[in-house]
């Protein structure tokens, strides 16, 4: 199983960053798919949540109505679109897979919020 992240970085305020997570060694589409972020001396947090089949999505109550997470099964790809961002919103972000009752997580991707 393998998870890699890309698209963080340094954006402004306000701005918009869209994350995406590659998959590969499993059969994506029968797996539900998250994002969690963690901050510096911060516990790890789940930010959103899709379905195998995308029909169905989370979010931490924070990012309602900023955050999208999408997938697309035919390219084994998942993505967090972030919108009005903020300096809260400063973490790691990492991708993740429940497979087999094992917990897998991709290296992580730096966003940073900052004017």
């Amino acid at each position: 199983v393998q998870l890699v992240e890309s698209g963080g970085g340094l954006v402004q305020p306000g701005g918009s960053l869209r994350l995406s997570c590659a998959a590969s060694g499993f059969t994506f589409s029968r797996n539900g798919m998250r994002w969690y972020r963690q901050a510096p001396g911060k516990e790890r947090e789940l930010v959103s949540s899709i379905t195998s089949t995308g029909d169905s999505t989370n979010y931490k109550d924070s990012m309602k109505g900023r955050f999208t997470i999408s997938r697309d099964n035919g390219k084994n790809m998942v993505y967090l679109q972030m919108n009005s961002l903020k300096p809260e919103d400063t973490a790691v972000y990492y991708c993740n897979a429940i497979i087999g009752g094992f917990n897998y997580w991709g290296q992580g991707t730096q966003v940073t919020v900052s004017s």
